[in-house]
């Protein structure tokens, strides 16, 4: 192994810690930023010696973390406590845009209507149904707000109804850490059922004897690995492993087709796929692979009468679209429908008994084409708007001529279309309403592009309200994401508002990592080109100065997770270019995380960051690394979130990160770290509760610009 290295581990011993004063929790000082004790934890790794001063706030159990963090919190709790009557404000306006009491569109699936409804005042949903007419009488599946009394987070992944419609399957995580509990229903009594599977994934299907249903559970790393088959009235302890990915590189996936004619098993890796099927007819028989996974080749898989058809980037890097004979799909049979091309992206495909609908992702937007399958032909749903985001939602029948989708802009709140691929005709089923007199045409969005170093144009998504003057006076929140290929789209927030009504200008830095232009897009800013994802949020920062959008002193930074991991790079390079970085759950603690292969996602993601137990990667993400490279300069105002329960970012890496800046730091801006103590990645669960933190993080920007009003 190339990786060499010795460590000196100095624990304090129980006596030493207790006698450490936290600065301004021992006191009670609470405006006074703690200060982290310094226990070193020294490796030399390829010959460098590396201290690190904070790597004893991994020690979840250990009381003395506890207190850190909690005198973290009294912090910035008493630094934001100026702005709670602001913070009351902001929530009370996202909350009075919000139609409170609201449904989804109810999906017909045979004789029955789901939905899913809200109430006033209430945190969660409530899941229902009526039989044959919405105007029968409604019945509760679910009420979310009755099961999740006593919980502080409450969150129902996946709920699966089976194909009677006489039971379901929900799946529940009470912690944030993403891990779920299952529980079955009779929906006949109502009486919840004795099987009860816990320390599952939220992925589950129903088989076709409405009696078994098939599960995903976790490694030791909270990897979904194995597949499982739980038959009801059986003790989950007994039940059956179905297959069992040994690669720990591999994440496991299930599903059923549209058509309910085949059981799909994706073996999912960052640059590979394998992907086994298995009639649905004979559930206890052995699953097939389709294409043995091979590096650099990755497919996914639907199907259609007796044909499977597979997208995949074995052809081209923005993937072509084949069919093959489900009665034996060897590579050697494939049959080419759609080649692949440079410009056009296939992004995915929706299939039909008489359609196939393929989602191209050109210049960064999302086209959808219609093949019809039946009487042939094609042609293009048309849009409204130039910079718009579509995708499907509730389409449950094989056998329709009828194609759902969702379609919003920067300027557009969502609605939900129904579109009928025969006729061409659309119907607005729901648009869903901003109250508080919301006028879009009162807003201005538009596209600009700025100049990447090695000459790359990269798309800036803007939004303002009319009337913004190009002179450097406004705030500008710049946000990007820019890893996995995920593509940050242009769509409507309310909760915005509450920003461009005072004056901001939102827009989205659509930087290398993403694949907003394509699968190239994202090959160019991940492993040995990943600095592309953070130059070239730089340089969308420095174009909306150029063009009179942006003053340094005006701009405001915000990322999350992979996200944060950008924020934490350019606090390092380009630290003046900010006036405040909001860095929400930030992966910065690049290299001890990826060599420690017991944290989730840190195997699998070797294909996404590199492996720096080999030198090359090392000494590249050395280069960037946040945590590694703080150093002794001035630092904009920063918030730094975080989650006491967080699976794919550990609370200790916005923890470590807040406390060497802080020793690093020779500015006089504020740097506050906020810890959700009882939350998970995605943060607060309720949806008020959301809000609060959202209303949180814009009272913190307006503070800081001295914009309290």
């Amino acid at each position: 192994m190339a990786l060499m290295a010795t460590t000196v581990w100095r624990t304090a011993c129980a006596s030493v810690m207790a006698a450490i004063m936290f600065t301004g929790a021992a006191a009670g000082q609470d405006t006074i930023p703690p200060v982290a004790p310094v226990i070193p934890k020294i490796d030399t790794v390829f010959g460098e010696v590396r201290v690190d001063n904070y790597y004893w706030l991994r020690e979840r159990d250990n009381p003395q973390v506890t207190a850190y963090l909690e005198a973290e919190n009294r912090y910035t709790e008493a630094v934001m406590k100026p702005t709670e009557g602001l913070q009351e404000k902001l929530f009370e306006e996202m909350r009075g845009r919000l139609k409170e009491t609201d449904m989804s569109v109810p999906i017909k699936v045979d004789s029955f209507y789901y939905y899913h409804r809200l109430e006033e005042g209430q945190q969660y949903g409530v899941y229902c149904r009526r039989l044959k007419s919405l105007d029968a009488p409604e019945e509760v599946l679910l009420d979310e707000n009755t099961a999740a009394a006593g919980y502080g987070y409450y969150n129902v992944g996946n709920l699966t109804v089976s194909h009677d419609h006489r039971l379901i399957a929900y799946a529940v995580d009470t912690a944030g850490s993403e891990i779920y509990t299952i529980y079955f229903k009779d929906l006949a009594g109502g009486r919840i059922l004795d099987d009860v599977i816990p320390n599952a994934a939220p992925t589950m299907e129903w088989t076709l004897d409405n009696m078994t249903l098939f599960y995903i559970t976790y490694d030791d790393i909270l990897r979904p690995y194995r597949l499982v088959r739980h038959t009801l009235g059986t003790d989950p302890a007994g039940d059956p492993t179905i297959y069992a990915e040994p690669d720990k590189e591999y994440n496991l996936d299930f599903a059923l087709t549209l058509d309910k004619k085949y059981f799909l098993i994706t073996l999912q890796a960052i640059a590979a796929t394998e992907v086994r099927y298995l009639s649905a007819a004979t559930p206890a028989d052995t699953f097939r692979t389709i294409l043995p996974r091979k590096k650099g080749i990755e497919y996914t898989v639907t199907h259609r009468n007796d044909q499977f058809y597979i997208r995949t980037n074995e052809t081209g890097k923005n993937f072509a679209l084949f069919q093959a004979a489900d009665a034996d799909p060897a590579r050697s049979g494939w049959k080419e429908v759609i080649p692949a091309r440079d410009t056009v992206m296939i992004a995915g495909l929706d299939l039909f008994r008489d359609y196939l609908l393929v989602y191209e992702r050109i210049a960064g937007i999302i086209h959808v084409r219609v093949l019809n399958l039946a009487e042939g032909g094609e042609y293009e749903i048309e849009f409204p708007e130039p910079i718009y985001v579509v995708w499907p939602t509730g389409n449950a029948g094989f056998v329709t001529d009828l194609f759902r989708f969702n379609y919003t802009s920067l300027v557009s709140p969502m609605a939900v279309y129904e579109f009928n691929l025969k006729t061409k005709q659309r119907t607005l089923l729901k648009q869903y309403e901003v109250l508080g007199g919301y006028d879009p045409t009162q807003y201005v969005s538009e596209r600009i592009y700025a100049r990447a170093s090695d000459g790359a144009m990269v798309p800036i998504s803007m939004v303002y309200k009319k009337g913004i003057r190009r002179d450097g006076s406004s705030p500008v929140y710049l946000t990007g994401y820019g890893a996995y290929g995920y593509a940050v789209d242009p769509t409507f927030s309310s909760n915005r508002l509450s920003l461009l009504d005072r004056g901001f200008i939102f827009a989205i830095a659509h930087i290398r990592g993403g694949d907003e232009m394509g699968r190239d897009w994202y090959e160019q800013g991940k492993l040995l080109q990943k600095m592309n994802t953070f130059t070239d949020f730089i340089a969308c920062a420095e174009k909306l100065i150029a063009d009179g959008y942006a003053s340094p002193n005006r701009l405001i930074a915000e990322g999350g997770s992979a996200g944060g991991l950008v924020m934490g790079v350019i606090a390092n390079l380009r630290p003046g270019l900010f006036r405040i970085i909001v860095a929400n759950v930030p992966f910065v603690d690049v290299i001890n995380t990826m060599l420690d292969e017991s944290i989730p996602l840190t195997i699998n993601e070797y294909d996404e960051w590199g492996n720096p137990n080999h030198e090359e990667y090392y000494r590249y993400m050395r280069a960037y690394s946040p945590y590694d490279n703080v150093k002794a300069q001035p630092y904009p105002s920063m918030l730094i979130t975080g989650s006491l329960n967080d699976a794919s970012v550990q609370y200790w890496e916005p923890a470590k990160w807040t406390a060497k800046l802080r020793a690093m730091n020779t500015g006089n801006l504020r740097i506050a770290l906020k810890i959700n103590m009882g939350a998970g990645h995605g943060g607060a669960s309720g949806r008020y509760e959301s809000l609060r933190e959202k209303a949180f993080e814009y009272a913190f920007i307006l503070n800081e610009l001295d914009l309290m009003k």
